[in-house]
């Protein structure tokens, strides 16, 4: 599912996998874990995680907010 066709709002999730795409990026799973699209397993690309180790990433809680149409990650 891409995240485009989540609506704006905020998503309990936990992150599944990371993995570094280049110095500045990483790319992040995420498996939504309550609400009508609990269950449900998306790809995003963030910029404000690079300072992390992406492996050290998996399995952490997140609630991400998708706010017209663009998605983020909070802790």
């Amino acid at each position: 599912m891409a995240y485009a066709r989540l609506e704006d709002g905020r998503y309990d999730a936990f992150i599944v996998w990371a993995d570094a795409r280049d110095e500045k990026r990483v790319e992040i799973q995420l498996a939504i874990t309550a609400g009508r699209y609990k269950g449900d397993v998306i790809d995003i690309v963030a910029e404000h995680f690079v300072t992390h180790d992406p492996i050290d990433l998996a399995g952490l809680p997140c609630t991400l907010v998708v706010h017209n149409g663009v998605p983020r990650i909070e802790p």
